[in-house]
């Protein structure tokens, strides 16, 4: 970068130059693009739809993948019909490939009905497989079965429309609440300042869990899943936004006194103009990286709770209620594959935090 540009460059413009220099950042965006691109396609990435179980496929082990034939050449992908037997001395399903059938992959198969984008009907699925000579009894689980015979892989990427857009949604709506109050606190002082401060003590004071579970038991369990996705985040956000509150309330006693502001007072300029565009852009880098971080702790709380049974609940899927189904210790011994589901709660949360770290190395001006 030339001199010249590097003094007239912007805040931001500076920010990105930085943050493409970090690789750890670079790569974590990618992983969140392709997690985001998969949860906003899921219903058509996902080979089956959550009503497509089969008993048979009760706890199946993930299907092998075939590339190669009998004789070692390669070839179009496929997978042999699986059958299972109970063992004696365990009773677990022990499963094993019946080569006498071959399923081939194929792409752009017809499946479930689902709505694309919850619009867009559509039966189309990325891939599946196909019987050789015309069979039906055969399946591709890239992850195994559950305990129903679901494909886990299928209710993983559909579950993600659900694990990564509650704690996005709630992240925002805390992040508006938190400058908002924040914002009025710091300005204003005095009597409003006293009140918003001992409404956030009161709130933080609260544990989290009993407070998940009176806010829960107040949620009638037959409600719809739309609705329960919608107070599931009211209810995240809700506990979330204290802490920035704080901070934004300091950085705005802070500046309240500066000389541009007490210009622009007294030229006249609205309150809500000199909060917004003088006061706000000041410390804006801050607030996007604490928008990146927060992400992450809404995604632990969203599986929390429906970890612990007071979010989503089956027959709605998403990775908390994957993690709940395998809870008993007996379950995880012996089907070892359905605890996936907690590698892509892991893979989201490292990826948001590598991504905030970056973000913060970005907006620190003495790096």
């Amino acid at each position: 970068m030339k001199k010249e540009d590097y003094y007239l460059a912007s805040q931001w413009t500076l920010m990105g130059r930085k943050l493409m220099k970090h690789k750890l950042a670079k790569f974590s965006l990618a992983v969140l693009a392709v997690l985001y691109i998969t949860m906003l396609f899921a219903n058509f990435i996902a080979p089956y739809s959550l009503e497509d179980y089969d008993s048979k496929y009760k706890n199946s082990t993930p299907s092998k993948l075939h590339w190669t034939d009998e004789n070692g050449k390669p070839g179009r992908p496929f997978v042999y019909r699986r059958e299972y037997s109970v063992s004696r001395e365990t009773f677990k399903r022990q499963w094993k490939e019946d080569t006498s059938e071959k399923y081939y992959l194929h792409f752009f198969v017809k499946g479930g009905s689902y709505r694309l984008f919850g619009v867009i009907p559509s039966d189309t699925h990325l891939f599946g497989v196909k019987g050789e000579h015309g069979g039906t009894d055969g399946k591709i689980m890239l992850f195994g079965g559950d305990n129903l015979g679901n494909d886990l892989f299928s209710r993983i990427v559909i579950g993600s429309q659900v694990s990564l857009t509650i704690p996005f949604a709630g992240t925002l709506i805390s992040f508006f609440l938190g400058i908002l109050l924040g914002a009025v606190s710091g300005y204003f002082g005095g009597f409003v300042d006293n009140v918003i401060q001992r409404i956030i003590e009161v709130i933080s004071s609260l544990p989290t869990i009993p407070l998940w579970m009176a806010l829960s038991a107040a949620i009638p369990a037959d409600i719809p899943v739309a609705r329960m996705y919608l107070y599931i985040t009211v209810i995240i956000s809700f506990l979330s936004w204290t802490g920035l509150a704080r901070i934004v309330r300091g950085k705005f006693i802070s500046m309240r006194d500066e000389d541009y502001i007490m210009a622009a007072q007294l030229a006249g300029v609205s309150t809500g103009t000199i909060i917004l565009k003088h006061m706000v852009p000041g410390f804006m880098s801050y607030l996007i990286v604490n928008l990146t971080l927060g992400i992450p702790d809404m995604i632990i709380g969203e599986t929390s709770m429906s970890f612990l049974g007071l979010g989503m609940r089956s027959p709605a899927t998403s990775w908390g209620v994957l993690l709940k189904e395998t809870q008993d210790i007996t379950s995880i011994a012996q089907y070892p594959w359905r605890l996936i589901p907690l590698a892509a709660v892991i893979i989201t949360v490292l990826a948001f935090n590598f991504l905030g770290d970056g973000l913060r190395d970005a907006a620190d001006p003495y790096k």
